[in-house]
């Protein structure tokens, strides 16, 4: 885990060839007194390194983000108001490389959709 303490992982399940994961923000994290006093936001490398620690753990094997073509910020994760996110997401493994197309969602919609390639470590 990038940052301790951060985030718990309240429920994970495949359903219908995608992985769906319940995580739980710690809304006092030290990371949101920089990010943003009295505005909190939750770091959008943050969100990425999600589905990295996400996959890492339906693998059982390290990955290393190799690039992220299209990674598209759709709505602001104020912890305050959204301490809960769903990562949907599905991935293969082509030739050692791990090919992931997602979503973080919180309850009010997507805040965040990626496609990225992670090289096993």
């Amino acid at each position: 885990m990038l940052l301790k303490d951060f985030y718990s992982v309240e429920s994970s399940k495949e359903e219908g060839g995608k992985w769906i994961t319940h995580i739980k923000i710690n809304k006092d994290h030290q990371v949101y007194d920089g990010h943003f006093p009295n505005r909190p936001v939750t770091p959008g490398v943050i969100l990425i390194q999600l589905f990295k620690e996400d996959a890492e753990r339906r693998l059982e094997k390290s990955l290393q983000l190799k690039n992220a073509n299209n990674i598209k910020f759709m709505a602001v994760v104020d912890p305050k108001i959204h301490d809960e996110l769903f990562l949907e997401y599905h991935f293969e493994d082509i030739n050692q490389e791990i090919r992931l197309k997602g979503i973080a969602k919180t309850n009010e919609g997507i805040s965040l959709k990626i496609n990225a390639v992670y090289k096993l470590i």
